[in-house]
């Protein structure tokens, strides 16, 4: 089944899924800074466009299509879409 999940007023919008056991979500983000908690461990693919992300206690990083980031569980980060909107793959590889 898809889920349909909007955040900070539509400017991260992103679908849902299960596959092979794993959850996972496909979407956009809007140009803007956002920040995410998390609870599980997370894996990033950066699918179009460029990402500026911080993870915590990091410096900001650049990562643009076809690169990927992890994030611990129990965290957060910090995200920038500042050259237009970007797309990205989030697996969750744990929880």
């Amino acid at each position: 089944m898809l889920k349909h999940n909007s955040y900070f007023d539509g400017g991260v919008q992103s679908i849902g899924f299960e596959r092979n056991g794993f959850k996972a979500t496909v979407g956009v983000i809007a140009t803007g800074e956002y920040h995410f908690g998390t609870g599980a461990a997370e894996r990033m693919t950066v699918i179009s466009g460029l990402l500026r992300v911080k993870l915590a206690g990091g410096d900001w990083q650049q990562y643009p299509a076809g690169t990927v980031f992890e994030i611990a569980a129990n965290s957060g980060f910090d995200v920038q879409a500042v050259a237009g909107p970007a797309a990205y793959l989030c697996e969750f590889i744990s929880g």
